[in-house]
């Protein structure tokens, strides 16, 4: 019989920091541009433009189906970005207060 090789093993939370760790040593918006393009297949950018699309106007309390009207955005991708805005990590708020940082030098 035939000897099976060990299974992998993975690591998500070291995945994920190692990713974390690759996006933070990039310099500007052009470089990670590229490395998004690289990672990313076209259907996977488009998702994660439409979510970072819809946190200003969430933050605005612009109504959902209003956000659908003037972005394209689904009202269920919507209220998925609105709960993670609510009960996430705080991403989304640490970026865009780097935004408002950044705009304020």
């Amino acid at each position: 019989m035939k000897a099976r090789p060990n299974p992998v093993v993975k690591d998500v939370q070291a995945d994920l920091a190692a990713l974390a760790t690759a996006f933070a040593g990039l310099t500007d918006a052009q470089q990670m541009t590229d490395f998004l393009r690289d990672l990313c297949t076209p259907a996977e950018l488009e998702a994660m433009a439409d979510r970072w699309k819809v946190v200003p106007l969430l933050l605005q309390g612009v109504p959902y189906r209003e956000i659908h009207e003037r972005t394209g955005v689904s009202v269920t991708t919507t209220g998925r970005v609105a709960r993670t805005l609510e009960h996430g990590h705080r991403g989304y708020a640490a970026a865009l207060a780097r935004l408002d940082a950044d705009t304020a030098d």
